[in-house]
């Protein structure tokens, strides 16, 4: 029995939509599943929880309950728990409970608790932050956590 081009059924039972590399998406996506993104979409998206692989561009906001981020974003993230990965590029805003930062990760926005309290961040040297608490993120030593 073959399944559905551009879904699968994962292990918890909720269902997983993939956007292929060779596609290009131009408005907003709403999902009440997964959402696994390859290709390039400019819009904002909703979902459950999305995966963005690191060929992957994302122009626009991105709401869900978790959120993989390995390419591209120009565009805000809401999310209760945001993993970013060291290939991953981003020109906006962090709203999140939980954080994770690979080491290499580039981020250009700010970082804000869901709490809406600017809590310290332990984050290495190289980083440096400006007044107006933007913050271009390179970093260069292991992964960083903050739960807010």
């Amino acid at each position: 029995m073959s399944k559905p081009i551009g879904s699968h059924r994962p292990l918890h039972g909720s269902t997983t939509s993939i956007l292929g590399g060779d596609t290009a998406i131009s408005g907003n996506i709403s999902a009440t599943a997964d959402l696994h993104v390859e290709g390039r979409v400019e819009g904002d998206i909703t979902c459950t929880a999305l995966i963005q692989g690191e060929g992957s561009e994302v122009i626009g906001a991105i709401m869900a309950e978790s959120a993989r981020i390995a390419g591209r974003i120009d565009g805000s993230v809401t999310a209760r728990e945001v993993v970013i990965m060291k290939s991953a590029r981003i020109r906006g805003d962090i709203i999140y409970d939980a954080l994770t930062i690979e080491q290499g990760a580039q981020l250009d926005g700010r970082l804000t608790p869901r709490s809406g309290q600017a809590q310290p961040v332990s984050r290495p040297a190289a980083v440096v932050e400006q007044p107006s608490e933007l913050a271009r993120l390179v970093l260069a030593s292991p992964t960083v956590e903050a739960e807010g």
